[in-house]
């Protein structure tokens, strides 16, 4: 019998009535792995490729064949928006089935919710914090709505193993386990996968079980890609413009003419084109959609640009989304990392990416969002670069990022790479966080049976008993915790206010916000109070604030025209892999060209291999800058480059790395240069002690709840889990 057969009839009704040639490969895949093992599955294909109903065809035939007793089928995603996307999706594809879904999020119906808890069944459709807010404050409801669980669907599976909610999810999920005694089968949808091995892994946490993961041959894609630079020249001297008999047309400031020779490029790149514009900041993105929405008010041209990132409105990000679905909107959208995950926004003519990607992964992610539906994906890079005309840094001359992005694009496309996913071995703040969901969810425990619950989750199979009984003293003495009269522990007096928040079930770190509202209609939110009569910018609009409610946290605005910033005080973080970092240097030495330049990001390589060549820094661990300064190459990532730069501080060698995605350090240094590579060279040849580095006192991998963990152990978690001498030592001895 072949696959479609197998399948529910209302499943095949509903591939008929849509239209469907055949299933595809990942499908017929899924459906041989959920009906012929009881094995987990990772699902990892291009965005578009069917990955949800590959999932979901075979888990709703069984649960069609097989009724559960209890809600059959976790979905939980990262996004209430992917949620709200799959539930259109799903409705549509349940019409027939008898099988009910159900949101459940903070916006989503309680009424919903409620007759849920009653009568548990179907598909339930879910973010981490609600699941866990389920657990910790229904425990009741909890045992008869998950008592026959068969399936947990987790999107976007790389999202979370890069993230602090993957480590809440897995403990959530092994509560969950715990509680009711049942160990669904765990199915992860991933677009952008590097060693799926370590995804399967995770996924298996907790499980017990094995996990199939189908390769699919989706075979060689054509892309369209491009690359354009534009220049700003930092002593704003007069550009001249002449005719071609020599009279003068223009003379403009040098200054600021790459950035509107960069936006009128835009402008007309984009124009009657459906497009997402990635930037990597929200005020990037703020300001060029500005720049756009002012050069088409000044052409006529209709508004069709949109804002998209995590600070604007719920409701107004939807409305995009509905009209980026439309086929017959040529809508522009900015956007952040916020749509770089899979909500569907229909067909793109193109996606615009200004400045360098993040990473590899965020790349791969980006891409993915064109060529839906068998378009040839279409992605253009843009570049504003400031020069200084003469720069006394031999290296000053250098676009990293312009090269980070020619490495990134090779990468991808002809060696088929992602970054590897760092592990999370010691996430102490996390333990603090699921310590204090336990004895929320289940009152008075005793230290052993604490100590049990919480050590036994697999995340935290690498925090030994000495660690947490630490821990757990800290707590007591900071009035997080409190021990009772019969030896127990209690949640604390201060503890209470944490665990009794709204904010108490997010692990990710959040500033303050407040709310900008139009009259009665959000806008969005801001990190800071813009003081009465002051212009900024959001959703792509500037607004003026005419009154602020500092104790409600509202700023009441209007909107004016004009182009005005904004600005946040945290934006994204990112380091820099070793393989990456060498692609970089690869992509120097060579004389490799590009296809995808344009002439004048051709002839600014070219400038740079010349620059880097003639500098040594290709070739030598360390290139003298000044008199006593010097510029040390070891070409690894971030986590190398800073343990070596603690490393030199150890040996009293002043050492810093010149920016955050710096691919070298910049070390003062009374000596010669072969002196200074000789105690280089003496530190790899030794083993180092890492837990004797000369580390800042409150030094650690920045995480939410890290107020409550004593300094000893966040240091060690910083050592631990970031600084890497092995990979260190192994890459630069290679190297040399």
């Amino acid at each position: 019998m072949n696959i479609f057969d197998r399948l529910a009839p209302f499943i095949q009704d509903f591939i008929y009535q849509n239209h469907w040639e055949e299933l595809r490969g990942n499908q017929v895949a899924a459906c041989e792995v959920i009906f012929d093992s009881h094995d987990n599955l990772l699902l990892s294909s291009g965005t578009a490729s069917g990955k949800t109903e590959a999932a979901f065809l075979p888990v709703l035939t069984d649960i069609y064949e097989h009724p559960s007793n209890s809600v059959a089928v976790i979905y939980i995603s990262p996004l209430k928006a992917l949620i709200n996307d799959q539930f259109k999706r799903l409705e549509q594809l349940l019409l027939d089935s008898n099988i009910p879904v159900t949101k459940w999020h903070g916006d989503a119906s309680q009424t919903r919710k409620n007759k849920l808890i009653k009568n548990p069944e179907g598909i339930l459709q879910i973010t981490p914090e609600s699941l866990e807010s389920l657990i910790t404050n229904k425990r009741g409801a909890c045992l008869s709505m998950f008592s026959d669980l068969r399936y947990v669907i987790i999107d976007e599976v790389h999202h979370f193993m890069r993230d602090v909610r993957g480590v809440q999810l897995l403990c959530v999920l092994e509560r969950l386990k715990a509680l009711t005694g049942v160990n669904p089968r765990r199915i992860g949808l991933s677009a952008t996968l590097g060693d799926v091995s370590v995804a399967q892994e995770w996924l298996n946490t907790g499980t017990g079980r094995e996990c199939a993961a189908p390769i699919m041959d989706e075979g060689k894609k054509r892309i369209r890609l491009h690359i354009e630079r534009f220049v700003n020249y930092a002593d704003k001297r007069d550009l001249v413009e002449r005719d071609a008999i020599g009279n003068i047309e223009r003379t403009d400031s040098g200054g600021d003419i790459g950035d509107r020779e960069h936006y009128e490029y835009l402008f007309q790149q984009t124009l009657d084109k459906k497009t997402i514009l990635f930037t990597n900041s929200r005020e990037e993105t703020e300001l060029v959609m500005a720049h756009l929405r002012e050069i088409a008010l000044k052409h006529k041209a209709p508004d069709v640009y949109r804002v998209h990132h995590g600070n604007v409105s719920a409701l107004l990000r939807e409305n995009t989304e509905d009209e980026m679905k439309s086929e017959d909107e040529k809508i522009v959208t900015g956007a952040t990392v916020t749509l770089e995950l899979g909500i569907d926004i229909g067909s793109l003519d193109q996606v615009v990416q200004v400045g360098a990607p993040l990473s590899v992964s965020s790349f791969a992610q980006r891409l993915g969002r064109c060529g839906r539906r068998g378009q040839v994906p279409q992605l253009l890079f843009t570049f504003v670069e400031s020069l200084k005309i003469n720069s006394s840094d031999i290296l000053g001359p250098i676009n990293w990022n312009y090269i980070r992005t020619i490495a990134i694009i090779e990468l991808y496309l002809k060696e088929h790479w992602l970054e590897p996913i760092p592990p999370l071995y010691h996430a102490y703040n996390l333990l603090y966080h699921q310590t204090m969901s336990c004895l929320k969810s289940n009152g008075e425990m005793s230290p052993a049976g604490l100590a049990q619950s919480v050590l036994s989750l697999g995340c935290f199979r690498y925090i030994p008993q000495k660690d947490y009984k630490l821990l757990l003293n800290h707590l007591i003495q900071i009035e997080q915790l409190e021990r009772t009269e019969s030896g127990g522990l209690a949640i604390g007096r201060a503890g209470e206010k944490i665990v009794n928040s709204h904010k108490f079930l997010t692990v990710f770190l959040a500033p303050e916000y407040f709310l900008v509202k139009d009259e009665n209609r959000t806008i969005g939110t801001v990190d800071k109070v813009y003081p009465v009569g002051t212009h900024f910018s959001l959703a792509g609009i500037s607004w003026e604030t005419v009154d602020v409610n500092e104790k409600s946290k509202v700023i009441f605005v209007k909107r004016v025209p004009g182009i005005s910033v904004v600005d946040w005080d945290v934006d994204f973080e990112v380091e820099l892999h070793t393989i990456l970092v060498k692609k970089m240097r690869s992509t120097l030495q060579t004389e490799d060209s590009y296809p995808y330049l344009s002439e004048r990001c051709k002839e600014r390589l070219q400038e740079i291999r010349y620059i880097t060549r003639n500098s040594g820094i290709l070739e030598h661990l360390v290139t003298p800058l000044s008199e006593k300064k010097y510029a040390v190459f070891p070409w690894v990532g971030t986590r190398q480059l800073v343990t070596l730069h603690y490393a030199l501080l150890q040996r009293k060698i002043k050492s810093k790395i010149p920016w955050n995605m710096s691919v070298y350090l910049e070390v003062i240094f009374e000596g010669t240069k072969e002196e200074l590579e000789q105690i280089i060279f003496d530190i790899l040849s030794k083993n180092l002690d890492t837990y004797g580095l000369p580390l800042p006192d409150k030094i650690q991998i920045q995480g939410k709840y890290n107020e409550f963990i004593p300094l000893k152990l966040l240091r060690k978690q910083f050592i631990e889990d970031f600084l890497d001498f092995e990979g260190l030592r192994n890459d630069c001895l290679l190297q040399q």
